[in-house]
């Protein structure tokens, strides 16, 4: 990895939170500041003893500008659909360093056996903060789903970066279309970013105060 390429996903993520602190304030404040070095090679090492290998360098350069999300309570808590203010990406949050590697480590019974069958990966993304059932990993082939519905299977990679992901996300934002990520659409609700369905939203009757980007 390049470190252009590392400079291209600090840029993309700059992007990304300068339209967060103007359109989505709320969503802006539960970024975690940069991850600590102890904090990366804790979790590094963790994923070196068990799997063989160490984080990909861009994920690292991610976590020099932002080392996860946090979620913030809201005084417009919704029962029926609660809104993650952390929840901004259309594909989860942003882990930390120590929730990224529970995916991968999940895959490893007492035994010692593999469900992952060796493959490298992390996750930089997750739907929750545990992690334990889908998300995005990334390898050294790109970044790509991954779940573990009765069995664990991985996606072809969607995006051939961190880098690629976000500018991908900073252009559906910015210029639309609005389903240029998916099915999903980004709106605003409660000065958060929230990427909804349209046709079945998460939210349930928070959608009502969802307001789309586009």
């Amino acid at each position: 990895m390049s470190t252009e390429q590392m400079e291209r996903t600090a840029a993309a993520w700059g992007q990304l939170t300068e339209w967060l602190r103007v359109h989505a304030p709320t969503s802006h404040t539960s970024i975690l500041p940069p991850a600590t070095a102890a904090e990366i090679e804790e979790a590094e090492a963790r994923l070196r003893h068990e799997c063989g290998y160490g984080f990909p360098p861009e994920l690292t350069a991610l976590w020099a500008v932002a080392g996860g999300v946090r979620q913030l309570d809201i005084d417009e808590y919704d029962e029926e659909g609660e809104v993650a203010t952390g929840r901004f990406l259309p594909h989860g949050l942003l882990l930390t360093p120590a929730q990224s590697i529970r995916p991968r480590l999940a895959g490893l019974d007492s035994q010692g056996k593999d469900y992952w069958e060796g493959a490298r990966w992390a996750a930089p993304f997750g739907n929750y903060r545990e992690a334990a059932d889908t998300g995005l990993y990334l390898s050294a082939d790109g970044l790509g789903k991954w779940r573990a519905y009765e069995g664990v299977f991985m996606d072809e990679p969607l995006y051939p970066s961190i880098a690629a992901y976000l500018e991908a996300v900073n252009r559906t934002l910015t210029a639309g279309p609005a389903d240029g990520m998916g099915p999903e659409a980004p709106g605003v609700v409660y000065g958060c970013l929230s990427w909804q369905d349209p046709r079945d939203p998460r939210l349930d009757e928070t959608f009502a105060d969802w307001r789309p980007v586009h």
